[in-house]
């Protein structure tokens, strides 16, 4: 982290005064810093969260003004610092940042410069820059939010958004349930970083108080606007002025969505699109539909580790890590937005699947596309946006320019694949295109090779040829004549000073002292004490230092450099401006360059999996079965020192649609499951699995119930966050649905829990009737197999037991029990696993040896128990403790406890040898002896057993 810039502030008194005027934030969430210059400030409670979040300490606090009379504690950053908090803020954190400068009028006067929130990334783009971190994994939606919900069990949804970095509005208007769950696969789907509501002033409608609590467990941020923003009066006419359609608005069908207009209404206002005019005429409207791709809800996100969390360690913890071999910025967006898209068609998943066979078939063809050509090719959508803005330069057209001069490349190497029957494929999705586009954009690079002086670029300059214009004709030839005499000092020096030139004693042009010379640390002691030679500064690579023949010679250049650029300025705008006009073909030659990064990444991943990957049979949506030959979890496989043990999967309708997985913890259930669900979705997306073969049926949905790790951090319990989940599930799935339930009902008294997974595993196979997987510790559950054996399989994951005192003849049985030694196999076998090994996870975690035995102790005085109850057919059923009061299960204890300490004075007193049977006796005569113990209810029902 760069060193902190001290805290000087001109007027403090009149900056302090212009501070606290300031207006409320519009939210709690908002952050204030002030640009200074070449570093930052932020005050009051500001500071202290930038303390707190960026320097980890409020030691860095500084006090404007006198704390003895109410001083503003404030907090300095360096550029680099701020754009750190500035990732931070607005990426994981979901606040939003307000960014003032000096207005200039006189001190202590400052004004709105910059605005910036997790959806809305316009203002500070440039301050991102282009290794924006989470920035550039998915595009930054906004959405806007508008219901409409009446008496009746049916919600109506109208939704727009917008994705900052193309000029693109989305409408969708759909009915919903009571639970909305369709709202909340659609902002998945979309990838939503920050959702506009109406602002509730009440905070009690019971809707808008749904849908926060969806969005906040999705991770998005969430800004109340005023419901007036929300209305349709004016939405016509704007969308007229922005859209590139001739036609008014009024005539599209979309307009008809009034909710969607609603919101798109304020969305509109949101982000200030109507004031800048550079807007007007280049937005496109369209209709999102929902149920082309596969939905998913927050909870299938999470157990598939779809996206990267916070505590990841590797890339290969999440899907899109593990995936994620993209070349360009672009694709690895594409990518974010497919894994959240999993397509429903069966053409469009083969022909995805098709073209990354090709890329799988052909070593050459994709290491030629990943290492020649996908990697030289920046961020298209940012670059086309610069020049919609018109804040290009000569160098975004530069930058243009080589993407052209590549696409040649692209084509010739696609035009070379040998193989017919991905020939024709290829052809349609890239090559043609790629073409066209090479041919369309030749203007362009004629120009910028006529115009630009591309051997200038050596130096990192950008400028147009000097032929162009008689008068820079001239300076260039003075520019060349000063270079030239820059060379001659630079030989002089290095002659003088006894250094090589080129080697240790460099020539450059520093960006703050502009040319000079620089010595490398190590030889920097030779220029010490020689009045002639005057240092600049010493940084990392080396001392920088000039002369005053230097310094004549870099003033005539910087005076000469800035009357070029004033001569070319008009040429530059000229340039500038004919490349803008390409910005719809480069939006589009963006597009299809994401598409072959994307498909080029999963063949990559496909080959490069320890075992590679095989393409997948798909068949219509609900029909067909789900079989999975030597299936494996594509995450859990990549993890460091795991051999990776692979099951068969077999989900075949009318035999075995609903999987119950019994075992001991830590056996493998859980990735059993998961990797079903997280092959079913690479597989619509388009990419080849982790199998050795594999059939799918198309699923609209994947819907999973596994732990509730965040939900007691926002006061949630446990066993509410999995009702919740599990209630979303019953209202969502379908038929054609696949349900992933780990583990159920643990989060209350095990009847109660038991109850539950077996009414909601039996509404499932007889109500639903789709595919589902249901990890369980109740074994009980496995009955349900009996009462529908065409549809519930029993599977279990297998142990091995070993008998660590095989080999010790004088050992009792009892204790080689104890001894005993299980090894989990991770291998799922048809059947029911009829033991419980949780006594030797907490082995396997080192709990004390002590603890550990008094629960093996306790573990068989309850299998003794239960034996004992089940030699006896005839004998009534033990009372539960459920059945005794407090006070009657407190006086049993106590009376037992008093009798047994008796029971062991005597049998342990000196001199007394007993024998078992003796021992025995004595404890009956002290039952015998003590009424009121046998008077008792709860000793009754010990006796009984």
């Amino acid at each position: 982290m760069s060193s902190r810039p001290d805290l000087k502030v001109d007027d403090e008194v009149g900056f302090i005064r212009f501070f606290r005027s300031l207006p409320n934030k519009d939210s709690d969430d908002t952050i204030r810093v002030f640009d200074r210059g070449d570093w930052y400030t932020a005050h009051g409670a500001d500071a202290e969260f930038i303390a707190r979040t960026v320097y980890k300490t409020t030691s860095v606090l500084r006090t404007l003004g006198r704390s003895d009379s109410g001083g503003l504690p404030s907090v300095t950053m360096s550029v680099t610092v701020f754009r750190n908090f500035l990732r931070e803020a607005l990426f994981r954190l979901s606040k939003r940042v307000e960014v003032w400068v000096s207005a200039g009028s006189g001190k202590g006067q400052w004004k709105l410069a910059k605005q910036a929130s997790p959806g809305n990334l316009q203002d500070v783009e440039e301050e991102l820059g282009g290794s924006g971190g989470m920035a550039m994994d998915s595009a930054p939606t906004i959405l806007a939010v508008k219901v409409s919900a009446r008496a009746s069990e049916a919600r109506n949804v109208g939704v727009c958004f917008a994705d900052a970095s193309v000029r693109e509005l989305g409408v969708s208007e759909f009915l919903d349930n009571d639970i909305y769950s369709n709202f909340e696969s659609l902002v998945i789907q979309l990838g939503v970083k920050e959702c506009l509501i109406q602002a509730d002033g009440a905070k009690k409608d019971v809707e808008l108080g749904k849908l926060r609590a969806i969005l906040d467990s999705c991770g998005i941020a969430i800004s109340e606007r005023p419901v007036a923003d929300f209305g349709t009066r004016d939405i016509e006419q704007d969308l007229t002025r922005l859209l590139r359609d001739e036609r008014s608005a009024g005539t599209l069908p979309q307009t008809e969505l009034k909710l969607a207009m609603g919101s798109a209404a304020a969305l509109i206002k949101y982000l200030g699109v109507m004031s800048d005019s550079t807007n007007f005429g280049q937005y496109q409207l369209y209709q999102h539909d929902l149920s082309q791709y596969m939905k998913l809800d927050a909870s299938a996100l999470r157990a598939l580790n779809l996206m990267p969390g916070p505590r990841d360690g590797s890339k290969n913890m999440s899907l899109y890590g593990l995936l994620n071999h993209c070349k360009t910025p672009v694709g690895s967006r594409l990518l974010a937005q497919w894994l959240k898209q999993p397509l429903m068609d069966l053409k469009e998943i083969e022909k995805r699947q098709q073209l990354v066979e090709a890329f799988v078939n052909d070593t050459e063809l994709r290491q030629t596309m990943q290492e020649e050509h996908l990697r030289s090719i920046p961020d298209l959508y940012r670059l086309a946006k610069r020049f919609q803005r018109n804040q290009a330069n000569l160098e975004d057209v530069v930058r243009v320019y080589q993407v052209v001069i590549r696409l040649p490349g692209f084509v010739n190497t696609l035009e070379n694949v040998m193989d017919e029957q991905y020939q024709t494929p290829l052809e349609a999705e890239y090559t043609s295109k790629l073409r066209q586009f090479s041919d369309s954009m030749s203007k362009l690079e004629e120009m910028v090779e006529t115009t630009v002086d591309l051997d200038a670029l050596e130096n990192h300059e950008f400028i147009i040829k000097p032929e162009f214009d008689d008068s820079l004709r001239i300076i260039r030839k003075k520019l060349d004549k000063i270079r030239y005499d820059m060379d001659v000092e630079h030989r002089r020096v290095g002659k003088d000073l006894g250094q090589e030139v080129d080697k240790k004693l460099f020539l450059e042009n520093h960006r703050v002292h502009g040319w000079c010379f620089r010595l490398t640390r190590t030889e920097a002691g030779c220029i010490r004490n020689k009045r002639e030679y005057q240092e600049c500064s010493t940084q990392k690579n080396g001392v920088y230092f000039t002369t005053s023949t230097m310094q004549a010679l870099r003033r005539e250049h910087d005076q000469l450099s800035s009357n070029y650029n004033r001569t070319q300025a008009g040429l530059v705008h000229e340039v500038v401006s004919v490349a803008a006009s390409y910005c719809p073909v480069l939006e589009q030659l963006a597009g299809v360059l994401a598409h072959l990064d994307v498909i080029v990444s999963f063949a990559h991943v496909s080959v490069h999996a320890p075992t590679p990957y095989t393409r997948p049979k798909m068949h219509p949506r609900g029909t067909g079965n789900t079989v999975l030959k030597e299936a494996r979890h594509p995450c859990m496989e990549m993890q460091d020192d795991i051999s990776f043990i692979t099951n068969d999967v077999s989900l075949v309708r009318d035999e075995s649609s609903f999987l119950i997985i019994t075992g001991p913890n830590m056996g493998g259930k859980s990735t059993y499951i998961r990797q079903i669900g997280v092959i079913a979705l690479m597989a619509q997306t388009g990419c080849f699995v982790p199998c050795s073969e594999a059939e799918l049926t198309i699923f609209d949905c994947i819907l999973a119930r596994v732990g509730a790790s965040d939900s007691q951090l926002k006061g949630v319990s446990t066993f509410m966050a999995e009702m919740l989940e599990t209630a979303n599930i019953l209202k969502s799935a379908t038929s054609e649905s696949l349900i992933i339930i780990d583990e159920l009902g643990r989060g209350t008294s095990t009847y109660d829990g038991f109850g539950l997974a077996w009414a909601i595993s039996e509404h499932i196979v007889t109500e639903i009737r789709c595919f589902g997987l249901f990890a369980t510790h109740f074994h009980e559950l496995t009955a349900l197999a009996d009462r529908y054996p065409k549809s519930v399989k029993n599977l279990h994951v297998v142990a091995f037991i070993g008998n660590g005192a095989e080999n010790d003849e004088d050992m009792d049985e009892s204790k080689s029990k104890k001894k005993r030694e299980v090894t989990l196999l991770y291998r799922v076998e048809p059947g029911v696993c009829d033991q419980s090994f949780g006594i030797h996870v907490a082995e396997l975690v080192r709990f004390p040896e002590k603890v550990v035995n008094m629960a093996r102790q306790k573990a068989e005085e309850l299998e003794d128990f239960t034996s004992a109850t089940a030699d006896k057919p005839d004998a009534q059923p033990a009372k539960s403790l459920d059945g005794y009061s407090q006070e009657e299960l407190e006086e049993g204890s106590s009376l037992l406890k008093a009798m047994l300490l008796k029971w062991k004075e005597e049998v342990e007193a000196p001199g007394k040898n007993l024998t078992v049977e003796e021992k025995r006796q004595v404890m009956r005569d002290l039952v015998n002896a003590d009424e009121k113990l046998r008077s008792n209810k709860v000793f009754q029902g010990i006796e009984a057993l």
